[in-house]
Formats: structure tokens, C-alpha cells, sequence
């Protein structure tokens, strides 16, 4: 019964450090391919809210089936996933206003720029090229 136990957990850390590898070089990749800050920006974010957070999942599974299980740790892994995905979604949203308020251009096909209107204006609607 504990190979089995064993083996599921190998393969368990495998999937899950090859995922969280997977969305962070994914992500890696497509900001290349990004047109703008805003949209390098929005690439970042499945890297930072789903990649690190499945990283130190499979991390600490991997410490759990090598040094048996600890509460201290348990507790630091939810701690830091928490704390990634909080801190990607509040940072991504800074940084995207930051980059927006510096004047760095925004490709135009970007839509709806709330930023770019008034507060009482009318709904923006993208460009009818893109759809």
C-alpha cells in the first residue's frame, strides 16, 4: 500500500510541477507576442496566479513524501499560495494602471479603455476588425 501511496504522489508532484512550468513558460512565451504594456501585463497573470501557486503545491507534496508531513509547512504552503494569488491580481491591476497612466501607448484595437473616458460616458465597443 505505500508504494501505491508512492507512486500517486510522484506522479501528483510531476503533474503538478510541469503544469506550473507549462503556464509560467507559456506565459513567458506570449509576451512576445503581446502589442502593448497592458496586454504583456494581462499575459503575466495565468503565470503568477496558477503557475507559482502549482509549483509550491508540488513542492510541498514532494517535501511531505520525503520528510513526512509537518503542520509548520502545511500552513507556510497555504500562506504563500494565498499570498500569490492575492498579490498577482493587486499588483497586476497596479501595474496596468501605472502603464496606462504613464502615456505608454495602447494598441487601439484595446477595448474598452475606461480609463480613457469620463466618468457618465457611454460604453466603449471594440473595433469591428478584430471580431
Amino acid at each position: 500500500m505505500n508504494s501505491v501511496l508512492d507512486i500517486v504522489l510522484t506522479a501528483l508532484v510531476a503533474v503538478l510541477l510541469l503544469g506550473g512550468a507549462f503556464w509560467m513558460l507559456t506565459s513567458a512565451l506570449s509576451m512576445f507576442h503581446a502589442r502593448d504594456s497592458l496586454s504583456r501585463i494581462n499575459v503575466l497573470s495565468p503565470a503568477t496566479g496558477l503557475g507559482l501557486p502549482m509549483i509550491v503545491l508540488g513542492t510541498f507534496l514532494e517535501h511531505t513524501r520525503v520528510d513526512g508531513f509537518d503542520v509548520a509547512t502545511l500552513l507556510k504552503t497555504l500562506f504563500t499560495v494565498v499570498a500569490l494569488i492575492i498579490v498577482s491580481s493587486i499588483a497586476s491591476n497596479v501595474l496596468a494602471r501605472a502603464a496606462y497612466l504613464s502615456g505608454a501607448p495602447v494598441d487601439p484595437r484595446t477595448a474598452p479603455q475606461d480609463l480613457a473616458r469620463a466618468p457618465g460616458e457611454g460604453d466603449q465597443v471594440p473595433h469591428s476588425e478584430d471580431r
